[in-house]
């Protein structure tokens, strides 16, 4: 079975424990698993995995600042290898995640390469 990766950024706690919870999950069906905080993960890490999950808590209605940074400097970096890994979002916030899973489900990193 494939590696699954977990990137996720958690303040309060709430989000990192969904990422262990997925994690759990995951390894109950005899998956692979890593999971990183967005801080800590590198390229290497997505080059590496079958799948990824990104968790974020709801900050002023957007995803957390370490998470962007994390498809800013370093997903943007490695678009070419990654097109097309399979993805999944999770996230926590007292006001809805709605918002935040839209924006990172949006995110052109693993759609089909446009030549941009």
């Amino acid at each position: 079975m494939a590696k699954v990766l977990i990137v996720y950024c958690s303040r309060t706690g709430n989000t990192e424990e969904m990422a262990k919870a997925l994690e759990q999950g995951a390894k109950t069906v005899s998956a692979e698993v890593v999971r990183k905080k967005a801080t800590e993960v590198e390229p290497a890490d997505f080059l590496d995995c079958g799948a990824v999950a990104f968790g974020s808590p709801t900050n002023f209605g957007y995803m957390a600042g370490a998470l962007k940074e994390v498809f800013d400097s370093i997903l943007w970096n490695i678009r070419k290898q990654v097109t097309g890994l399979p993805y999944a979002t999770f996230g926590s916030g007292q006001r809805g995640t709605a918002k935040v899973l839209e924006v990172i489900e949006g995110m052109p990193i693993f759609a089909i390469e446009k030549g941009w």
